[in-house]
């Protein structure tokens, strides 16, 4: 009998340069996850973002899931499913939060802005002082005002979580330029897709517990979210597209698409280092194998 739920993931990369190794890990990890349940697999771009997105980079991405088996049910690249074409849906949402009195104007310096768990001074501001600014021309970024409350969230793979959200200050939800941020896209976009299984990097573990909180705001319910070890470089950077860190179309020129799965299944912890598909390590696929410690790549 063919395994088969109801779940659904997603892959959702941002086309700001190659896919490195580190964001490969990942996928392959939400492939497996979603794989083994038997559930569905979405390709979603997160493109929100002019200034670094570009199509060839999309293309690229998409041309090495391809390659290494790691396949996808809906998506890219249909329309309907990169982020820029689905500004009139953040449209809306923002204009049902500002009318809920959820939202302000933040005319601070961009540095201030995004200095965490600082509270904005903006918050505070009379409707007169706001008036003031806007006549002088100031460009604002747009806040959502956090509440003091207390969320808990169980990780698949890290564990119970708990966090006061508002520790974290104010989220941005569009920023001066008028761009829509992160945290509403990812959110929303989530929700709307019916996305219930969330597999992502450990660096974006901190901004869970915001995201649970805005989706119930927006009347959805949160996907189960497991977070996946990074690679690292010396330093313990992260690896990183800006970078240029082990880039996989140039990696598929000099290895065999077995042979990276199985490099980075013996890195993940999943498989022995031979040289294996990605469809031979459903069945054997748990997170409790997954390890958790940071990977460091020499």
């Amino acid at each position: 009998m063919e395994n088969f739920n109801h779940s659904v993931g997603r892959y959702a990369p941002s086309p700001s340069g190659v896919m490195h190794l580190g964001n490969l890990a990942s996928c392959l990890l939400a492939w497996l996850d979603i794989r083994k349940l038997g559930g569905r697999l979405i390709f979603r771009m997160e493109d929100l973002d002019p200034d670094r997105s570009r199509a060839e980079y999309a293309e690229s991405i998409a041309s090495a899931l391809s390659a290494l088996g790691l396949d996808w049910d809906e998506g890219y690249p249909d329309s309907g499913y990169s982020q820029r074409e689905r500004t009139p849906l953040y449209e809306d949402i923002f204009e049902i939060l500002l009318r809920r009195g959820m939202l302000y104007p933040c005319y601070c310096s961009r540095s201030r802005r995004l200095a965490h768990g600082e509270k904005c001074r903006c918050r505070e501001l009379s409707p007169m002082q706001r008036q003031d600014l806007y006549r002088q021309g100031r460009k604002c970024a747009w806040k959502i005002k956090v509440p003091d409350k207390r969320i808990s969230f169980t990780d698949g793979h890290y564990g119970s979580f708990t966090e006061n959200i508002a520790d974290s200050g104010d989220l941005i939800i569009r920023r001066s330029d008028g761009v829509f941020a992160y945290q509403l896209a990812v959110s929303f976009d989530d929700m709307d897709m019916g996305v219930d299984r969330v597999v992502r990097g450990r660096d974006i573990l901190p901004s869970t517990a915001r995201q649970i909180w805005l989706i119930s705001e927006l009347g959805g319910k949160a996907p189960e979210y497991c977070h996946a070890p990074l690679l690292i470089t010396g330093g313990d950077r992260k690896l990183s597209k800006r970078f240029g860190d082990l880039g996989t179309d140039k990696l598929l020129e000099r290895y065999s698409p077995e042979e990276l799965i199985g490099y980075l299944g013996a890195l993940l912890g999943i498989s022995d280092g031979a040289s294996v598909r990605a469809s031979d390590l459903i069945d054997d696929f748990d997170w409790s194998r997954v390890i958790k410690n940071d990977i460091l790549i020499e």
